[in-house]
């Protein structure tokens, strides 16, 4: 499966930005997704993650309340709305998938996409 994430921008602290993570190749099957990111200097963190239902969604404790992950009726687009964005939310977004269970774990997703940025003024 490939994995296009796009959305990314210069966004003012405060604002929101919607991110989407589009699959292609194997769609068919039932494959969970996951949003990290990796700050400059710092190691790529788990945000959010969805199951192919959309029946188990986690996020990490800095996000939950802010974002939102979800996918399309055709389970091929997965979108991270980020609401109240802070200078601390700046990164490089990347989302990733795997068969199975939605995860924390980035060494447990296989697929991973190229990245968006995403950049927060003060």
């Amino acid at each position: 499966v490939q994995l296009q994430a796009s959305g990314g921008g210069l966004v003012q602290a405060g604002g929101s930005l919607t991110l989407s993570c589009a699959a292609s190749g194997r769609t068919s099957s039932t494959f969970a997704t996951g949003w990290f990111r990796q700050a400059p200097g710092k190691e790529r963190e788990f945000v959010a993650s969805i199951s192919y239902t959309g029946g188990s969604i986690y996020y990490t404790d800095s996000v939950n309340g802010r974002f939102t992950i979800s996918s399309d009726n055709a389970k091929t687009t997965v979108y991270l709305r980020m609401n109240s964005l802070t200078p601390e939310d700046t990164a490089v977004y990347y989302c990733a998938a795997r068969q199975s269970g939605a995860l924390r774990d980035a060494k447990a997703y296989p697929y991973w996409g190229q990245g968006t940025q995403v950049t927060v003024s003060s």
